[in-house]
């Protein structure tokens, strides 16, 4: 069985949040892509995510649509090839409009940092030692 992940995120304005990751390099697939949602390519061919719209998240569950930017349930965490993939990419990401909630952390054998994007919904990068 072939596997990948594929996250949906609502988001308030689909075309600010498309500039936003398109900025950080990921890209989109217009097959499966309208004005309500956008597939984005996270990690081509296994990590995705639907970005879309806030109405139509809302029109495909059956409570309210946590807003992220005053709580949160998750936290998306992608690993970096190096300590210079992930802060090549807080970089765009900062440059992009995200706020950065703390400082790089260096454990010696593992570098993190997170952003969070214009929804309010956080990213985690880290690199770990081989």
């Amino acid at each position: 069985m072939n596997k990948e992940i594929i996250f949906n995120l609502p988001v308030k304005d689909l075309d600010k949040s498309k500039a936003f990751f398109a900025a950080l390099g990921f890209t989109f697939n217009p097959k499966y892509s309208n004005e309500k949602a956008a597939f984005m390519e996270v990690v081509e061919g296994s990590i995705r995510a639907m970005l879309m719209t806030e109405d139509f998240f809302h029109s495909l569950i059956n409570k309210p649509v946590a807003n992220a930017m005053e709580a949160n349930e998750v936290i998306i965490c992608l690993s970096c090839e190096s300590r210079e993939e992930l802060d090549s990419l807080i970089a765009k990401a900062t440059a992009a409009g995200a706020r950065i909630p703390h400082p790089p952390e260096d454990h010696g054998f593992m570098y993190d940092q997170g952003f969070e994007d214009l929804d309010g919904h956080l990213w985690n990068l880290v690199w770990i030692a081989p």
